[in-house]
């Protein structure tokens, strides 16, 4: 199996976290919610797989083209 990483699109804070390592996600599935300019910006699963980690927690500062997450595919 593959590791692959999970980046931010935009620089921002975590305004949710929705997955938890050892969940299971699908493609497209909402692994986190953040924050930027006042508007809610979901980061989504690439692919189906298992989260392997959370980099990040709630209120949390983060960068574009941060990895946020590790999924196993």
């Amino acid at each position: 199996m593959a590791k692959q990483d999970v980046e931010s699109e935009v620089t921002g804070n975590v305004w949710k976290v929705l997955k938890n390592a050892g969940d299971s996600v699908a493609e497209g599935e909402v692994i986190m919610i953040l924050e930027s300019m006042k508007m809610e910006i979901p980061v989504e699963a690439p692919s189906d797989g298992t989260v392997v980690s959370i980099l990040v927690e709630p209120e949390d500062q983060v960068e574009e083209d941060q990895v946020v997450a590790v999924i196993e595919t």
